[in-house]
C-alpha cells in the first residue's frame, strides 16, 4: 500500500552548481525559482542485491519482475545507469518514459535514440542539468535533435536528481540511482520500483518543471 504526502516546504536558496573546467560560452543565469519539495511513502516488499557487473544484473533480475516491489543494487563501478533501463526493456516495451540526470555521455544519447528508432520507447523527455548545455555542447544538440525527432523535451534546470520512470503495457516503474547517465568506475546504488503511484509521483513533478531553455516551448505532457 502506498500513498502521496505533499510536504508545504519551499525551496528558495537553492543555487546553480558551479561547472569544472573552463566554458567556452556564458553560463545560464536563471532567475530564482520555487520548487516544492515532495515526499512518497512506500510499503514494498524489498529485495536487496549486489552486483559485479552489468552480465550479472542480468543474471539477477533473470527471474522476472515482480509488481509491488522495489529491487535495491549496490554496485562495484562497473554497472552503466542505462543497463537499468534495459532491465525494464527486456520485460516491456514503454509507452512513455521520462530520465533526469546532471550529465550523459554521447554513447548513451546514441542508445537511447536506438531505442526511440526501435520504437522500444515510443516517448520520452530528458531532464539535465545547468551545467549540460555550455560543459557539454555536442551532447546537448545532440540530445535536443534526438528530442525534437521524437515528440519529447529536453528541460534545463538547477537539476542533480537521478531518475527514470516510465510506464508501458505491464507495469509502471521508478529507478532512482546515485549515477549519472555515463560511465562512472565508482560504486553506485540502484533502486529499481515496480510501483504505479511512484511513477506518477515523479511523473507529475517533472513535468511540472519550467526550462530555463526555450527550445520546447511548445512541449506538452504526456497524458497517461
Amino acid at each position: 500500500m502506498t500513498e502521496l504526502d505533499a510536504v508545504d516546504m519551499m525551496i528558495n536558496d537553492l543555487m546553480p552548481a558551479e561547472p569544472r573546467g573552463t566554458l567556452t560560452k556564458k553560463p545560464y543565469k536563471p532567475v530564482k525559482e520555487k520548487i516544492q519539495s515532495k515526499v512518497f511513502k512506500t510499503n514494498l516488499k524489498k529485495v536487496m542485491r549486489k552486483g559485479k557487473s552489468e552480465a550479472n544484473l542480468f543474471e539477477l533480475f533473470g527471474g522476472g519482475l515482480e509488481i509491488g516491489t522495489s529491487y535495491h543494487v549496490i554496485s562495484g563501478g562497473d554497472i552503466d545507469s542505462l543497463s537499468f533501463l534495459q532491465v525494464v526493456l527486456n520485460e516491456q516495451k514503454l509507452n512513455y518514459c521520462l530520465f533526469s540526470t546532471w550529465c550523459m555521455a554521447m554513447a548513451d544519447i546514441e542508445m537511447i535514440e536506438k531505442w526511440l528508432c526501435d520504437k522500444h520507447i515510443k516517448k520520452l523527455d530528458a531532464y539535465v542539468g545547468e551545467i549540460f548545455p555550455n560543459s557539454y555542447g555536442k551532447e546537448w544538440e545532440k540530445l535536443k535533435d534526438v528530442m525534437k525527432r521524437y515528440g519529447g523535451r529536453v528541460c534545463v534546470f538547477r537539476n542533480h536528481a537521478k531518475i527514470y520512470a516510465g510506464t508501458g503495457s505491464k507495469f509502471s516503474f521508478a529507478i532512482e540511482s546515485s549515477a549519472n547517465i555515463n560511465t562512472n568506475p565508482r560504486a553506485e546504488n540502484t533502486c529499481l520500483t515496480l510501483s504505479k503511484e511512484l511513477y506518477g509521483f515523479y511523473k507529475d513533478f517533472f513535468d511540472g518543471i519550467n526550462s530555463f531553455n526555450r527550445d520546447f516551448d511548445d512541449w506538452t505532457p504526456y497524458d497517461n
